[in-house]
This record gives C-alpha cells, sequence and structure tokens, in this order.
C-alpha cells in the first residue's frame, strides 16, 4: 500500500475531467502517473486500444459521470458486483474502475519491458461490462474512518502482546523512508473530492505502509531467531495484519468512491 492503485489515479482525476475541473489532456498524464503509456480496449463503438483522452471523451459520451474504484483480494470481492468474468479480472490484478451508468469495467494489464533503471511501463485497460447492483463490501467514509481507527488501536492492543511485529532498526528506517515520502508533497486525489475523503486517503494509505513494514520486520525476525518465534505467535500476527489490512484497503475505496457517492446522494 505504499504506492497509489492506478485504479484510483485513474478514477479520481476521470472524475475531476468530468466535474469540469481540469483539461483532458492532465486528467490523461496524471492517471498515468509515473508510467509510459496507458491505453484502454474493448470499449464500445471503438476499434483497438485508444489513449486515455479519447477514452475519457468515450465514457463520458457513453454515459459515464462518475468512477468508482474496486481493490478486491482473493475471497475479498470489495467494489465488485459482478459478473463473474469481470470479477475474475479483477481480483487477478486486484483493482479495477468502474463507470455504472452504462455498466462497463475497466481492468488494467500491466506490461514490463527493457533493462533495469531504462524500463517502459505500458497499462492497457480492458473494457468489460458489469452488472447494475451495489458494490460489494463497501463503506461509508465515515463508516471507514472510524472502522480503521478502532481495527488499529485493537491491532496495535494485540501484536503489542503478542511482542513479533518487529520494531528494529530496519523498520525504523522503512518507517522513516515512508513518512519522508508522504512529505515530499505528493497530491492525494484530485480537484473535486471532499477534504473527508482526502483525510480518509492519506490515513487508509499511512496504515497499509505500516502494516507492510509490519509484515517485512516480522519476516526479518524469523530469520533472525527461527524457531524462538512460535508457529501460533506468527499465526495469529498475520491474521492481525490481515484485518488492518481489510480495513486499509475498505478506507481507499471508499475515498475513491465518494465523488461518485456525492453524484448519486444529488441524483435522488
Amino acid at each position: 500500500m505504499l504506492d497509489e492503485p492506478r485504479a484510483g489515479r485513474l478514477a479520481a482525476w476521470g472524475n475531476a475531467l468530468f466535474a469540469g475541473l481540469v483539461s483532458p489532456d492532465e486528467a490523461a498524464t496524471r492517471a498515468v502517473g509515473g508510467d509510459t503509456v496507458h491505453r484502454v480496449i474493448g470499449l464500445p463503438d471503438e476499434d483497438g486500444a485508444v489513449g486515455l483522452t479519447l477514452a475519457f471523451g468515450r465514457l463520458r459520451a457513453l454515459g459515464v459521470a462518475g468512477l468508482r474504484v474496486a481493490l478486491p483480494a482473493p475471497g475479498h470481492p470489495l467494489g465488485l458486483s459482478g459478473p463473474a468474468e469481470f470479477n475474475a479480472a479483477a481480483i487477478e490484478a486486484g483493482e479495477a474502475v468502474i463507470g455504472p451508468g452504462p455498466g462497463l469495467g475497466l481492468v488494467p494489464e500491466v506490461h514490463r519491458a527493457g533493462p533495469a533503471g531504462d524500463v517502459v511501463t505500458e497499462v492497457l485497460w480492458r473494457c468489460l461490462p458489469v452488472r447494475a447492483a451495489p458494490p460489494a463490501d463497501v463503506p461509508s467514509l465515515g463508516e471507514a474512518e472510524r472502522e480503521l481507527a478502532d481495527v488499529l488501536r485493537r491491532a496495535t492492543e494485540a501484536l503489542t502482546r503478542l511482542d513479533v511485529a518487529g520494531a528494529g532498526p530496519m523498520a525504523l528506517a522503512r518507517l522513516e523512508a515512508y513518512r519522508a515520502r508522504m512529505e515530499r508533497g505528493r497530491r492525494l486525489l484530485a480537484p473535486g473530492y471532499p477534504p473527508r475523503a482526502v483525510r480518509v486517503l492519506e490515513f487508509a494509505q499511512r496504515v497499509g505502509a505500516l502494516v507492510e513494514i509490519a509484515d517485512e520486520s516480522a519476516e526479518d525476525e524469523r530469520l533472525a531467531h527461527g524457531a524462538a518465534v512460535s508457529a501460533a505467535q506468527i499465526g495469529e500476527r498475520d491474521r492481525v495484519l490481515r484485518t488492518v489490512e481489510r480495513a486499509a484497503r475498505r478506507a481507499r475505496v471508499a475515498a475513491y468512491n465518494a465523488y461518485a457517492e456525492e453524484l448519486e446522494r444529488q441524483r435522488d
């Protein structure tokens, strides 16, 4: 969770474009991020792959007013509504973007080529039909924020009792590196999102980073101490961390989907 999901960037900047807050070129550039190029294939009435600028325009013409994000994992179809083909592709990718109006979804396929230091990253978003149904397990912003705070508090207490979370020099160095990244002025979300969504996303990303750091530190500890760390301790630590990771993913989806949620409330 140290990096912003591609689905999050695409949805956030697509929504800013639909709201008239950024230009098509800026939306496409921001959505691509640090990758080389993004294209979309399978859009209705479009032959072959098209660039993001054209894809955003086509989605809008098809009736997409707000884009949603799904961040599913095996056994947890977070943000998905079917059908099975789309769900399977999204779970394999770990992310997807959904246009609820016309019932279209985009799943990324990432291709990398080139030597170290000069890697070209191309992303092909495959457009597939999605079912018009409520997305699975997506909380409101308020619910997500409260859940994440509660889960983090209980997890901290549990990991302190277990004393296997790892807090050595390597863990501290990783945490400081993450803090430095967050302080470099990286923009969370895009224009048009409410401040609460930005706050919830920052909280979710910070918690997700701590889960990754705890995972890496526990592995360092296991390698250093071997059998001194019991299988029961490891199993309990993993269970606690997976609960936190799940809550952080739910919060991220709630934050990214805040724009589309607000649009739907205005229509009702």
